[in-house]
Parts: structure tokens; sequence; C-alpha cells
């Protein structure tokens, strides 16, 4: 069984808290909705800067937990880290507790350095990459949940099976009309040596080609919360305009027909969310707009 856990279950949670505190309740249980989640934090845990001892920079990742192969609720544990041990970025403090505290962590990672898209993940109640991510000395927790409104195979791991099957959906690679010479260099024994693009044309795809699809955008978007199934979302439909604006491509007419749907494209409302939390600094909803004028002008 996979699970998800969204926005709506965080709201309940904070109000749980404070419904507790103003009873005076100090327990780690934490009620979400119709799910519990039980810190292994003690009770008596004090999450401040003055429950560091022998000077030490003490600060708390509370993390989301869930085994599929164990019976119990998702659970938030709590791991105490030295910042004067660990590295700056959250990702380095991942692999400490994982090596060093609870080998039992799962995550995903690879390159540490914002190119793979891996890392993805919710972080302090903002989707980014924990390789990107610094870690804030001034506070003293942190939280990290996996990516909201997915489902969850285990910890910090989602499920990107219905992602990578709408980005395959758009056909993302270069369709050439093989029956025309057009715009290739060829050598003098007829093979195509190059699809010819011109400087002015190459251009027009920076700001699309550097996305890693870390779906940070696209579990951003309510409107994909909602219509997951049918709705493409942020980052897979700038890179259906990545194509549709490539110059050597001669399917540009049978993209647009595609897209042209009320739920693959049209529930984009330009909340805006996808361009606000991308790590690498894109403009999705910039590209789903040049999709939505593309197609009206033809």
């Amino acid at each position: 069984e996979l699970r998800s856990w969204g926005a709506e279950e965080l709201r309940m949670q904070a109000f749980s808290a404070a419904l507790r505190a103003a009873k005076g309740s100090v327990g780690p249980i934490q009620a979400v909705g119709r799910r519990a989640f039980r810190s292994s934090a003690v009770a008596s845990l004090k999450l401040q800067p003055e429950a560091n001892v022998e000077g030490k920079r003490i600060k708390y990742f509370q993390i989301y937990r869930w085994d599929p192969d164990q019976s119990s609720r998702p659970t938030v544990a709590t791991y105490p880290i030295d910042l004067d041990q660990c590295g700056p970025m959250v990702l380095d403090a991942l692999i400490k507790i994982k090596n060093e505290q609870d080998s039992t962590l799962a995550f995903r990672r690879s390159c540490r350095e914002g190119i793979c898209g891996s890392c993805a993940m919710n972080i302090d109640g903002a989707n980014t990459l924990a390789c990107l991510a610094r870690i804030d000395p001034n506070t003293a927790k942190s939280k990290i949940y996996p990516l909201p409104h997915m489902y969850v195979i285990k910890d910090l791991v989602p499920d990107m099976t219905n992602f990578y099957a709408q980005y395959k959906t758009i056909e993302p690679w270069l369709q050439r009309d093989e029956s025309s010479d057009a715009g290739k260099i060829k050598e003098a024994d007829g093979t195509v040596k190059e699809n010819y693009m011109s400087k002015k044309d190459r251009e027009v795809l920076d700001g699309m080609y550097e996305c890693i699809l870390c779906a940070c955008c696209t579990t951003s978007c309510p409107s994909y919360w909602w219509n997951s199934e049918k709705y493409l979302g942020p980052a897979v439909l700038m890179q259906a305009y990545r194509w549709i604006a490539d110059s050597r491509d001669a399917e540009t007419k049978r993209r647009l027909t595609e897209l042209d749907d009320s739920f693959k494209l049209y529930r984009c409302h330009t909340i805006m969310n996808c361009t606000k939390t991308c790590p690498k600094g894109l403009n999705p909803g910039l590209a789903i707009a040049r999709i939505k004028a593309k197609i009206v002008t033809g």
C-alpha cells in the first residue's frame, strides 16, 4: 500500500498541536486528520537552542518516516545533528543521519550538485533539492517530508511513475521530416551530420532545457494536486514547449493539437507556485502561457 500526504494534513497537524497546547497537553502524539503521526522524540525534549549541550550547535531534524513492510502508521522521527560536525546542506544532514544514527532512513540522492533532481523533497514547507538547500543555523528544528500529494514508496522516496508516464506522452525527442533536406548538414556520403540551428533559435530554448525533472514545481501546483491523472503539470508542459519552440522539430502543429485539451493544459490557472518553488530558477508558468498563446495564434 502506498501513502500520500498534503497541505491539508499539515494544517490539521498544526491545528491539533495548538489545541493540545491550549489544553496543557505535551504528549508526543500528533493527530493529523484520519492519520496519526507519532514523533520519536521524547515528550520532554525541547527543540530550542537552550537544549544544546556543552556549547554544541545542535539542530533537530524532524523527518517523515513510513515503511511499507511495517503495519504501523507514518511517523515523524526526530534526529539531533551537531552542525559543527556536518556539511552545510540538508542532504549532508540526511546522509549523516543515515550513516551514524538510522541506517533504515530512505531517500534518493546522486549528484549532490543540483543536476540529477533525485533529492527533491519538501523542506520546511517548500519543495526544493536537499543538495541545494542550506541548513539554517538560526532555527532549532527543520521539518523534512516527501514531495506533497504523491504516493510514498518509503520515507522520503515518492513514487514518480505517474510523473514519468505523463512525460512520455509528450514524446520528448526531436522529430524530423526525413523526406526533407531542410536544415540538414550532410557528409559527402549523404549521412546527416547535423540538424542546423541558428544561435538565435538556440537562445529560445534557454530557461527550458535546464529543467532536471525533479518535480518540485509539479508537486507544488494545487491544480496538479486535484487533477494529477489528467493535468500534465508544470514540468511536463514546460518540456512540451521546449520541443514546440525547437526550430528543428517538424511536429509542432501535432504537438499543439495534442495539448489543446481542457485537462492536459487548461487546468493551469496561473497560480505560479511552480515558478516560485523551482530550485533551478526557471519559469514553467511562462512556458505554459506561451503554449496557450501558440495554440490561439497558430
